[in-house]
């Protein structure tokens, strides 16, 4: 009896092999056109490369509070804080991170760095293509990451 249910499920297997053979591909015209996550409706939880937000002012979100990087498990998070002053005002609290980087060699983005901020200040963007033949590319840097800033105008 076991022997007749293995034939007919690789007989079932088999015929759903033969039929896909049959329709035609579907390709995506990724390089020239979108990517094969844009417009998905899972978009919105994907974890691609990180961004740093500013506030409605401008300022740095980031406060260097380490909180990320004492949550990262991989510890590929580095940061070295820093004093505002009155002349150079980088974000709303006392100290902004003057060094922020994360090496994406050793990223497995987890999203417990976004979990840990209290600020919100880093977020998994959807960029995907990070892709490089030279592993020194993968560490970004601060400035590679912050969202640069947009003024906002008031619709009337």
């Amino acid at each position: 009896m076991s022997i007749v249910r293995n034939i007919a499920g690789i007989a079932k297997g088999m015929s759903i092999t033969f039929g896909e053979m049959l329709q035609p591909t579907q390709v995506e015209n990724y390089p020239d056109g979108p990517g094969p996550l844009r417009g998905a409706k899972f978009e919105q939880r994907y974890r691609g490369a990180h961004v740093l937000q500013r506030d409605e002012n401008g300022l740095e979100k980031c406060v260097a509070c380490f909180l990320c990087a004492a949550a990262c498990p991989s510890n590929c998070i580095y940061i070295e804080a820093d004093e505002n002053t009155e002349e150079k005002r980088i974000s709303s609290s006392e100290r902004y991170a003057k060094v922020y980087n994360i090496d994406y060699n050793r990223c497995i983005f987890c999203g417990y760095c976004v979990e840990a901020c209290p600020t919100d200040a880093i977020t998994h963007g959807h960029g995907f293509e990070l892709a490089t033949l030279n592993a020194t590319n993968l560490v970004m840097r601060k400035e590679d990451m912050l969202t640069p800033f947009q003024a906002r105008t008031e619709e009337k």
